[in-house]
């Protein structure tokens, strides 16, 4: 009875859970190939000044313009869906702010997919979903996968439980063909989702710890300085071992961290020290005593 009890409990909240809006389709040129790559360019110089709000509108916009010019260009299209992944986990604090933020990475997402022909071919056909066509992808379509994979567990998650068992299994195929490709992906990226996965997920849906440790701790030694990896272990790992010592451990190594050992990750590892200055005010949330 309570196998039965527990299914009829998942049924109804996904049955209840919200829907991304991403669509697996290109849109019209509106200039050239030539035009786009300019733009493109112009939003790069633009994107590595993002600590600065301003700049890193002024460089989402280029880098949609650069999109509009010319479809085909993947690289403006996994920017868009990693700078708007990046704008609602750093720059915003509202949850609806995020939300829109997060449905917006994921709507670039699908068209950054979809500039793999084969991939949208399979899709048309109607007999697959896009968990099965990514078998298409090849190492040039990693970041399209990883980013939308990032920006679609954060928007479900954010939504509640419902929804992110709706979508677990799509972020899931994504990381795991982002691992099949290139398991160095950003600084060794499908690990930490890893870690990040099995420390969150529920006993009943494959929660693991001694796994989480594991692909945290690959993650970590594959690329010991980008900070998000520790700030996760710690938030997530740490907290759920009820082991406050890793926890503060890793996030003093963090905020003792030069953020720009990785040059063009200062930013980012900038925005891990903040994480990491919040949890510490907070440790008393996470632990028993």
């Amino acid at each position: 009875m309570r196998t039965i009890a527990s299914a009829l409990f998942l049924s109804a909240l996904v049955s209840g859970c919200a829907k991304h809006s991403a669509t697996y389709e290109q849109g019209s040129a509106s200039g050239t190939v030539e035009q786009s790559k300019t733009l493109y360019d112009e939003a790069l110089a633009l994107w590595e000044l993002r600590d600065d709000d301003a700049k890193l509108s002024a460089s989402l916009e280029k880098f949609e313009a650069a999109y509009n010019a010319d479809p085909t260009n993947r690289d403006a299209a996994m920017m868009l869906t990693r700078g708007w992944y990046w704008h609602g986990d750093v720059k915003l604090s509202e949850e609806e702010a995020k939300l829109a933020a997060w449905d917006t990475a994921v709507q670039w997402g699908g068209r950054c997919m979809a500039v793999n022909s084969e991939f949208t071919a399979l899709l048309q056909k109607g007999d697959e979903s896009e968990k099965t066509a990514i078998r298409a992808m090849t190492a040039d379509d990693a970041g399209c996968l990883y980013w939308t994979a990032s920006a679609l567990g954060k928007w479900a998650k954010l939504h509640g439980f419902g929804t992110l068992l709706k979508h677990k299994e799509t972020v899931k195929a994504y990381i795991s063909r982002v691992g099949e490709l290139d398991d160095s992906f950003f600084f060794a990226g499908p690990d930490r989702y890893w870690g990040a996965y099995y420390a969150v997920a529920p006993s009943f849906a494959g929660g693991d710890l001694a796994k989480s440790v594991e692909h945290f701790d690959k993650s970590l030694a594959a690329q010991p300085a980008y900070l998000g990896t520790k700030v996760l272990k710690a938030s997530l790992y740490a907290t759920k071992m009820q082991d406050p010592e890793l926890f503060d451990k890793l996030l003093d190594e963090v905020l003792a961290a030069d953020a720009d050992a990785i040059p063009e990750l200062g930013p980012e590892n900038r925005a891990e020290q903040a994480k990491a200055t919040t949890l510490k005010a907070q440790k008393s949330d996470f632990f028993a005593n």
